[in-house]
């Protein structure tokens, strides 16, 4: 994809305030594409001055029609709202771009089934279309930075679980090629993104504390422990019986390296080691 061919291209970005959705605007703003930035609240954007920030909501496709106009490629969230709820308007916001002149939309996966994501992959409107299926992402190690900080170590269970975690870089970078690209051979597919190299939460705690220049120490809770911790914290108990599956009997998907991010982009996957550099601030008290 040269600049020349994706200057032409404007992209519209859900969720662009987001940690993938930030990633995705930065990469496309890389490659020479126009991008315009969705967001239900423009004033906390704070974007460069070259992305054209605008109000929208996916939860009300008729606030959409501005917003639309004009755009090639529309990058896409399964979620809306406050909560997080999942979204019921595919329909609706795919018609919207398909009248509108949308030609290919990416959609982040959002861990489980999604409406929206039906209805793309349904493809009734002929829009091309990616399903970007992340794994962990390298950002849920800042969910430690405050224990580290106070206590330099953290508690967990499953401490020899294994992740194929990646940087969110990497998510933004395979779903700006996907929108940009005009050949259709991102139409489709299913591109499972992961990092370089398949970690135990020892590894990712060494790495972390090499990055901040002091040991972290692990402590490592039984399932009970962490049961009764995550009740401590409100979680409903289908979200605790999904971390404990999650924790101990990792999908193979989310411990197996592939080749996507080089396949798509052409370059080397970021390491955990480059993600922990960059935030290495965060971790330090």
């Amino acid at each position: 994809m040269t600049k020349t061919q994706s200057e032409a291209q404007k992209v519209l970005v859900a969720g662009a305030t987001g940690t993938v959705g930030r990633e995705v605007v930065a990469e496309l703003l890389a490659r020479g594409a126009r991008v315009r930035a969705l967001t239900r609240n423009p004033a906390k954007a704070d974007f460069p001055a070259e992305v054209e920030v605008v109000r929208g909501d996916l939860g009300d496709p008729a606030s959409l029609a501005p917003a639309l106009e004009g755009v090639e490629a529309v990058h896409l969230i399964v979620f809306g709202g406050e909560e997080y709820a999942p979204l019921t308007t595919g329909p609706e916001l795919l018609a919207q771009a398909a009248k509108a002149g949308v030609r290919r939309v990416t959609v982040l996966h959002g861990g489980g089934p999604s409406p929206l994501e039906d209805v793309v992959r349904s493809n009734e409107l002929g829009l091309e279309w990616t399903v970007l299926m992340p794994v962990e992402f390298m950002s849920n190690a800042l969910f430690w930075a405050d224990d580290i900080k106070a206590n330099g170590r953290i508690e967990e269970p499953f401490v020899d679980r294994v992740s194929s975690m990646v940087h969110e870089g990497d998510i933004g970078a395979v779903a700006a090629v996907a929108l940009l690209s005009r050949d259709g051979s991102h139409h489709g597919k299913e591109h499972v993104i992961t990092g370089p190299a398949a970690l135990t939460l020892r590894d990712k705690v060494r790495i972390l504390g090499a990055a901040r220049g002091a040991e972290i120490g692990l402590v490592e809770l039984t399932e009970e422990q962490a049961v009764e911790r995550m009740r401590a914290q409100y979680m409903p108990q289908e979200t605790i019986d999904f971390m404990l599956e999650m924790y101990g009997n990792t999908p193979v998907e989310g411990r197996t390296v592939a080749p996507t991010v080089p396949d798509v982009t052409g370059r080397p996957a970021r390491t955990f080691e480059e993600w922990a550099a960059e935030h290495a601030g965060a971790f330090r008290a």
